[in-house]
């Protein structure tokens, strides 16, 4: 694996949890090379112990680890910090595996053998786009539900639903593009920073991620409708 390009990574901080040496040795190479701050770890007992004494900027978590199911260590990091971005990298290529780790609170999944450049690209665009929420107005409303850009908070009443990274950015695009549908290519060019392609169900899961958080009935949505052959749209 080799790095494509370099000097973006501006010190911010990557965690990779991963047991297999030779992944370790080429994202560590490629991700300094970029600029970046790598710590790696073996297993998910070292890896959660890292992010808790390091704070990382982004995680890279391998679902097939020596000592924890990868699943839970996705939880568990989400449990501490709801907002860091957490990629999972997976040899797991099947929906229901990626579907899983979304909703463990993964951000985004990456399927080995896997490009690096790819990922380096899906790493950049999310510290860009952390940078532009700086300046993006603090909290709008859907329905009965607040939104709170800088906490990644969802409230209603007394209840409070916690929000990862690329369910606000999905959120914040579809609400930008209220008056007109916004297609899925164009969800996973903007959001994502990737080509698109026939079989990527990103989209999707994230899409069915936020219903049910938002809707009272997810079969009959009322503030993400589906658009039959063009996208998504949102309904206020």
């Amino acid at each position: 694996m080799q790095p494509q390009t370099s000097g973006g990574g501006g010190g911010k901080k990557i965690l990779v949890i991963e047991d297999e040496p030779d992944i370790v040795r080429g994202l560590r190479d490629a991700l300094e090379f970029e600029g970046f701050q790598v710590e790696a770890r073996g297993t998910g007992t070292e890896g959660l112990d890292a992010a808790s004494e390091w704070t990382p900027d982004c995680v890279l978590l391998d679902l097939m680890l020596p000592d924890e199911n990868g699943y839970r260590v996705c939880e568990a990091l989400r449990a501490r910090d709801p907002v860091v971005p957490i990629i999972i990298l997976t040899a797991k290529a099947q929906e229901v595996d990626k579907v899983r780790g979304l909703e463990a609170g993964a951000d985004d999944y990456v399927t080995k053998p896997f490009s690096v450049a790819e990922l380096i690209a899906r790493i950049n665009a999310i510290f860009r786009r952390q940078t532009r929420l700086a300046s993006y107005e603090e909290t709008f409303d859907i329905g009965t539900w607040r939104i709170n850009t800088r906490k990644h908070t969802m409230s209603r009443g007394r209840v409070t639903k916690r929000l990862t990274f690329y369910e606000l950015e999905v959120l914040k695009l579809l609400r930008e593009r209220s008056e007109s549908p916004v297609t899925r290519e164009e969800i996973l060019e903007k959001i994502w920073g990737i080509d698109p392609s026939p079989a990527n169900r990103t989209v999707d899961n994230f899409i069915v991620k936020l219903r049910r958080k938002l809707e009272e009935d997810q079969k009959s949505p009322r503030h993400i409708l589906t658009v039959y052959g063009l996208g998504y749209r949102l309904m206020p």
